[in-house]
């Protein structure tokens, strides 16, 4: 035990430490904090430093990510969560750094918190030794694990759902009945890395205004994100190297996250006689955590369907959320920070895809095991269980990522800035082009986060790859990627054409010059869609038949990945509940992608001709390659004319109805014509299903048998009526006849009214409308009149006897 004196020694040091740490804000005292951080760690043991973990590490993330009222703390082996109203400014480090644009200082704080510094071997020290335990506040956790919280029964299975609560839900012993999350070190410190980014988004997101900006501003913003547009390489390595957060999330994501083995990450064993499984199952367990931090803090998030539904329905587990966290967009600004660890994790395919190995699907490659570090090349065997972790990368990210992406498209709001959705555009152009990636697209932040001087020069890098037959595995495990998200993103492009034209058309360029990029590429996508669309179990073609058994597998994706999402007024989707079982891209329907097209094409031509201005000849360029590909993606040379004309409407509302459905029940809305765009949506939440289906039928029936289709020609006569004579010598059968006559005069007076309300009908373009007979509000008020009607009667008959 060490001395009391001692103890008391080093706690006063760390309250000092703390006292530093927390005044510093300019680069000297920054760097200054640093240093004294760094003494202190090296000048105590484990044991001595679990004093520092008390009372200045809380400070330390209070100061590195700029939380204004800090990550609080107490002499406990468990400090109390930060106060719930904490939220980033910019005075925090990371963001010091990057203002100052200092590499130097850039550099001394890197080498405090990267994966090899005294900080993170203190931590892996301290944790090993159980020493000191955090509580995460609940209100910084994502949004849907934080509701789960918030219920007793939910909050039990929460464990068992997500790998990275696994073991870490604790009940409050003070509160009671109040669960929190209990971490050690390391997690609680990538909680908070985790963390940051989406603090900082929710900031600039409420505090920005919807304004336009310059349109050349924005479309320079967006093609720097993409590979290939980027201005030169040098500005690419003043930002990065003076981005902090960016340089320590790839530090971690190398250090901790290994794509192809073992080699990299064991670099003091060369040799299976120093191989430990111990080692690997660590490896394993930090690899799945970090991983799942990421993807649940900037993927899920505020989704309303976080996690896949056979899993929900196998732990018995509802998620009422939607009506909470509403159809919002996730988070913007993570669009830099998701493309790196997207860029990261499918490197372990692109390398995979290099060695010749096919991808196969439903998660099961066979890995390579060569080294991270193409400078260093190990051969080193690695156990079956961690290259089942590395193989499940892309399936760990696939559903969350395509959520992302979706939410963003069809929840953005119109009016807002386009540089988020552009972010995110980049992502999934990055996802679904992994052949493009490779290990020369991280020379640059490699030299920046090793301290190196970068020798490679610009003429020197390997040429990106095309696609080829050892990516058909990847394609069809992601097949919704290029297919049913295609159609999601002309339904936005479609939404925001009017918003910036310019951008939206290379978008779209950029989406299907990619589909048509490659022959092989676009057979197999026209494969797999024919198959999911054929009736027939087995063709003449083996091609085919190998397919059939992916159809399965794509369904089950298509229902599990857009699970929650519908269609509304003004959302420009085409999704539904009872729409979301095909695949339309290929579709030459009024609702397919060949027609959606077409349409965007003639409807971006008029909208840049309208802008004309100084890029109108460069944009008509980009016209006209759109249109070469178009016509290359379904098989012709010319775009063709569209097969439909949509009616005249109202100027407010030409916008919004252009992807309305189209279709009610077994007629087009071509035919069945109902006032009001109520009628025209598909059937909603709050209706039963076969009133609709049968209200809608019945009212079509009525319109056509009475002819309201029809319009009024003013030829319709009025009608003759017949009147009744009483003569002399039938006075005895007056009483009859006139009672005849009455009901005779009734009936006619009864078919006038009829007849003047159709042509009233027809005047106006009014219509029979029983739908709203079907809302189940209406269906439950009448049932419960009927049960209330019936139960009084039976007390009445049982009081009487």
């Amino acid at each position: 035990m060490l001395p009391h004196s001692y103890t008391v020694d080093s706690v006063s040091k760390s309250q000092d430490l703390a006292a530093t740490i927390l005044a510093s804000s300019a680069s000297s005292q920054i760097s200054a904090a640093c240093a004294s951080i760094d003494s202190f760690l090296h000048s105590h043991s484990p044991d001595q430093s679990r004093h520092f973990f008390s009372f200045a590490f809380p400070t330390l993330i209070c100061k590195l990510f700029g939380f204004d009222d800090g990550v609080s703390s107490s002499p406990t082996p468990q400090p109390p969560p930060p106060s719930s109203s904490s939220s980033s400014s910019s005075n925090g480090w990371i963001d010091t750094v990057l203002a100052s644009n200092d590499p130097g200082l850039a550099d001394r704080v890197f080498s405090l918190l990267a994966p090899g510094g005294v900080l993170l071997s203190s931590i892996s020290a301290v944790d090993h030794l159980s020493l000191v335990k955090y509580v995460f506040p609940n209100e910084r956790l994502p949004e849907w694990a934080r509701f789960m919280l918030s219920s007793d029964k939910d909050c039990r299975v929460l464990s068992d759902l997500c790998p990275i609560f696994k073991g870490k839900i604790k009940e409050d012993s003070i509160k009671g009945s109040v669960y929190q999350v209990q971490l050690n070190v390391f997690e609680y410190y990538m909680f908070w890395f985790a963390y940051y980014p989406v603090c900082r988004g929710n900031n600039e997101n409420s505090d920005t205004i919807a304004t336009k900006r310059n349109r050349r501003f924005k479309l320079e913003n967006w093609v720097s994100s993409i590979s290939g547009f980027s201005s030169t390489r040098r500005d690419s390595e003043n930002r990065i190297g003076c981005n902090l957060y960016v340089r320590l999330l790839y530090a971690y994501l190398r250090a901790f996250v290994p794509v192809s083995g073992l080699s990299s990450h064991q670099p003091y064993q060369s040799s299976l006689l120093h191989y430990s499984l111990s080692y690997d199952g660590l490896v394993m367990m930090q690899a799945e955590f970090l991983v799942n931090v990421f993807i649940h803090f900037w993927l899920v998030d505020n989704d309303f369907s976080p996690l896949p539904v056979d899993i929900c329905k196998s732990f018995v587990v509802n998620f009422p959320f939607r009506s909470v966290l509403r159809e919002i967009p996730p988070t913007a600004g993570l669009g830099e920070v998701v493309k790196l660890i997207v860029k990261y994790l499918n490197l372990s395919s692109a390398m995979q895809a290099d060695g010749n190995e096919s991808v196969e699907h439903c998660g099961s490659p066979r890995w390579t095991s060569g080294s991270f570090d193409g400078s260093r090349s190990r051969n080193v065997t690695v156990a079956s269980s961690f290259v089942r972790s590395v193989g499940s990368w892309n399936l760990s990210i696939q559903r969350p990522l395509y959520r992302y992406i979706l939410r963003t498209l069809l929840f953005c709001p119109i009016g807002t800035s386009i540089k988020n959705p552009s972010e995110v555009f980049s992502v999934w152009i990055t996802y679904i082009e992994p052949w493009k990636i490779s290990l020369d697209d991280f020379l640059d932040i490699d030299a920046i986060v090793d301290g190196s001087a970068k020798t490679l020069k610009e003429d020197s890098q390997s040429q990106a790859c095309g696609y080829s037959p050892s990516w058909q595995g990847y394609v069809l495990s992601n097949y919704l990627y290029y297919s049913s998200l295609v159609m999601h993103f002309i339904g936005f492009a479609h939404k925001f054409l009017h918003a910036d034209a310019e951008i939206i058309v290379q978008m779209v360029l950029k989406v299907v010059s990619m589909l048509t990029s490659s022959k092989e590429l676009l057979d197999l996508i026209k494969m797999v869609d024919s198959v999911f669309h054929s009736k027939q179990a087995r063709s003449g073609k083996p091609m085919l038949n190998s397919l059939h058994r992916f159809v399965p597998s794509i369904r089950e994706q298509l229902k599990d990945w857009e699970d929650g999402l519908s269609e509304t007024d003004a959302d420009g989707s085409f999704l539904h509940e009872n729409w979301n079982k095909d695949l339309r891209l290929l579709s030459d329907g009024e609702d397919g992608g060949q027609q959606l097209l077409q349409l965007f094409v003639l409807r971006a031509e008029a909208e840049l001709q309208a802008i004309s201005g100084d890029n109108l000849a460069q944009n008509l360029m980009y016209i006209d390659s759109l249109k070469a590909q178009v016509g290359c993606l379904f098989g012709n040379h010319t775009v063709k004319p569209l097969l439909f004309s949509p009616e005249p409407k109202q100027h407010q509302q030409a916008r919004d109805d252009i992807f309305k459905p189209r279709r009610v029940g077994i007629h087009t809305l071509a035919d069945v014509k109902y006032k009001g765009d109520w009628m025209k949506r598909p059937i909603s939440d709050d209706e039963v299903a076969w009133l609709a289906k049968l209200f809608v039928w019945l009212s079509d029936w009525l319109n056509e048998n009475l002819g309201i289709n029809q319009p009024e020609n003013g030829q319709v006569g009025s009608p003759s009526w017949s009147y009744v004579e009483v003569s002399s010598n039938e006075v005895d059968d007056v009483s009859t006849e006139s009672m005849k006559a009455v009901l005779c005069a009734i009936g006619s007076w009864f078919l006038m009214l009829g007849m003047t309300v159709v042509r009233l009908m027809r005047k106006h373009g009014l219509r029979v409308n029983l739908r709203i007979l079907a809302s189940k509000k209406l269906v439950m008020f009448l049932f419960l009149y009927a049960v209330f009607s019936i139960l009084r009667k039976a007390f009445g008959v049982l009081h009487r006897v």
